[in-house]
């Protein structure tokens, strides 16, 4: 599947990805699988959905992923659901096409 049709955009300060999120997981993930039916990228993630903490997980594996700090990532929408976009400050829609499609690869 192409990522950049509705997965990963392009954003005025950085690039959205759209994720599905499993909380609760026995080990925190990213990229975990890619949802063709959802258009979303999976991400799987240690922290219960309760009192923000996944969210907070969320930020954290995928700042880490794309080698980006913390503050450079921010979820937009889907905050109290699994299906979120989260925008990425500062990246290149080609480096995140690039490493996402790598990691995706053998999945």
């Amino acid at each position: 599947m192409d990522l950049s049709k509705g997965i990963v955009k392009k954003h005025e300060s950085g690039v959205t990805i759209n994720l599905f999120v499993t909380p609760n997981s026995e080990k925190s993930k990213f990229p975990a699988g890619l949802n063709k039916w959802r258009k979303r990228i999976e991400i799987k993630v240690c922290a219960k959905a309760k009192d923000n903490l996944a969210n907070l997980e969320v930020i954290k594996v995928v700042a880490n992923f794309f080698n980006k700090q913390v503050k450079d990532v921010y979820v937009l929408t889907g905050k109290k659901t699994k299906e979120k976009t989260i925008l990425i400050d500062g990246i290149s829609e080609n480096t995140v096409l690039k490493k996402l499609e790598e990691s995706l690869n053998g999945l």
